[in-house]
């Protein structure tokens, strides 16, 4: 794959990033800068909701029409939302550039949200939500980042309520759109091997009515809250934990130590510290991981383990310790060395994953107005120090660290 990366701002504001590859797939979507935390306390899952129902018909399609249009040559439409950002984007076969951008800007901009569909709709995100609730091993998170992130919109789960969505009329997801779907609020993104100029002429001509203006958002920094241990009692088998601590956000120095912390705790490989330790050794879980939630203004840490109810003692203990070991001692460097060496390793391997690598250009320049090249990522990684991961670590020392277990 070619890492040849322009990027380009229309006379409307809007920005588009383009990704040559030589590849008979291309993607192109759009990222918005706007997420649950945007949503009012009365419009919660308001983000999430309208976009399910974005696809339920425009004022020149209607909801078969916009479903079968990507999927007819091969392709197809999705979507996500998280906290800060929502993304709707195509997958398809080269040669059909025009029709996917079309449709997207036809999404972004005419979509009306007919009473009807909306109605039918509400009830998938319903089902949606009650589904997630019966999973404490994801509702734990939720509920996790609601306390640490207490005193903003970070925390409140983006599906919201059944009672929220019951209020979600046609004209307040409309308002929405209008509100939070402009060119200064927003990033298009394509990558595949049609020419740049191309892309640029498309996205001009289909985006030409997009509004310019953006709406202020009101992002309240969340406030440091006091270390907290909380058991909920719930009718479970296993015993849902996450340990976790407050850090800084995406724009700190310290989110690549940070990043590469997390993978030594729980990454994704076997020889993870809490793996081996709570796994491998002594069969106290199924699963243990550590994830990191990175915002513009804040982050955590989060370390979730499934274990008996009569072995959360013992996995608490040892989760503390191997955290602390790495908080008060510094690795050594050959140690060190070789968890860099993994991680870069499964930079490599992820980078495969071609819809991924689109989707992250698009974030790339939504939130830092430019997309860092791999040889640059890998560089920030490798000069990370002993004395950086240390430094890391001690953000995490159990005595800074909140627990939260469901069950």
């Amino acid at each position: 794959m070619s890492d040849e990366i322009s990027l380009h701002t229309l006379p409307s504001g809007l920005r588009v990033v383009h990704r040559y590859c030589n590849s008979p797939v291309e993607y192109c979507g759009v990222a918005v800068n706007v997420g649950s935390r945007d949503e009012a306390v009365e419009h919660y899952g308001l983000a999430h909701f309208v976009e399910h129902t974005i696809f339920k018909g425009t004022q020149r399609r209607r909801s078969w029409h916009i479903i079968n249009r990507m999927e007819a040559v091969g392709g197809e439409l999705n979507a996500y939302t998280t906290k800060e950002e929502t993304v709707l984007y195509s997958v398809f076969p080269h040669g059909n550039l025009n029709r996917a951008v079309d449709l997207i800007s036809d999404l972004v901009i005419s979509s009306q949200f007919p009473v009807a569909e909306i109605d039918r709709e509400r009830e998938v995100v319903a089902d949606e939500i009650n589904s997630y609730l019966d999973s404490p091993s994801e509702a734990v998170f939720d509920d996790f980042e609601d306390l640490i992130f207490a005193g903003s919109e970070l925390g409140h789960n983006i599906l919201g309520t059944t009672d929220k969505i019951a209020g979600f009329t046609s004209q307040v997801c409309r308002d929405y759109l209008s509100s939070h779907y402009n060119a200064a609020n927003m990033v298009f993104f394509y990558m595949g091997s049609t020419r740049c100029d191309k892309v640029l002429r498309s996205v001009e001509s289909h985006f030409a009515s997009l509004p310019a203006a953006d709406t202020p958002r009101n992002r309240v920094a969340p406030v440091e809250v006091t270390p907290f241990d909380i058991r909920r009692d719930i009718d479970t088998h296993q015993a849902h934990t996450i340990v976790g601590a407050r850090l800084p956000g995406m724009y700190s120095p310290m989110r690549y130590p940070i990043s590469l912390l997390s993978n030594i705790l729980g990454g994704p490989g076997m020889n993870s510290l809490l793996n081996v330790a709570l796994r491998e050794r002594r069969g106290l879980v199924y699963t243990v991981e550590a994830t990191t939630a990175m915002f513009t203004d804040a982050g955590a840490l989060m370390i979730y383990f499934g274990c008996d109810p009569d072995d959360l003692k013992k996995c608490r203990k040892w989760v503390n310790n191997t955290i602390d070991s790495l908080a008060n001692n510094k690795l050594s460097p050959r140690a060190l060395e070789a968890a860099k060496k993994q991680y870069l390793g499964q930079l490599a391997v992820a980078s495969e994953n071609r819809d991924q690598m689109a989707l992250a250009i698009g974030r790339s320049v939504l939130y830092h107005n430019r997309v860092a090249s791999p040889g640059e990522t890998r560089q920030l990684i490798a000069d990370i120090t002993a004395d950086d991961l240390l430094q890391a670590a001690q953000l995490i020392a159990s005595t800074n660290c909140s627990t939260l277990t469901l069950g």
